[in-house]
């Protein structure tokens, strides 16, 4: 098998030649029957062979086509099923990943709401400066402070 010919063409007289070497540069290339490597689709400037010298080979390549084709099939299905599988589990990290944001939302919302309760009911509201001291919040930074916690419950309490 391994020293098979390659080439293999019709000579003058009708013969078909086998070599592994191409043929000389007078013979046809309509005269060559099979090369090396993969196959050459024929084109319209060559002529048509006739019907009964394409039905072997049309037959051998659908036997041939038909033999592999459920080892393609086999594979098709794992690898389809490999496919599914992956596509569930970025679903599930997704729709969890939403799950955990909309928790954080709820969360950020409950307390931005209470926030602006305490703010809203006007005892004084003291914070500690970058100092470490306690300060009392001014009519200005509870405004802001308040404005702030409004555009919080804007985003997250829908």
């Amino acid at each position: 098998m391994a020293a098979s010919a390659q080439w293999q063409w019709l000579d003058k007289e009708g013969r078909k030649v086998y070599s592994d070497r191409a043929p000389s540069a007078d013979v046809p290339d309509k005269s060559i029957l099979k090369r090396p490597g993969p196959r050459v689709p024929s084109t319209a400037a060559e002529e048509p062979a006739s019907p009964a010298a394409t039905a072997p080979v049309a037959a051998a390549s659908a036997a041939q086509s038909s033999a592999s084709a459920p080892k393609l099939s086999g594979v098709d299905k794992e690898l389809a099923e490999k496919k599914k599988k992956a596509e569930e589990a970025e679903v599930a990290k997704r729709k969890a990943a939403e799950e955990k944001i909309l928790k954080a939302k709820i969360e950020s919302c409950a307390r931005a709401k209470q926030a602006k309760a305490g703010f809203d009911s006007g005892v004084r509201i003291a914070r500690i400066n970058e100092k470490g001291e306690r300060e009392v919040m001014d009519d200005a930074a509870r405004a802001a402070e308040v404005k702030r916690i409004q555009s919080i419950m804007d985003a997250d309490c829908k």
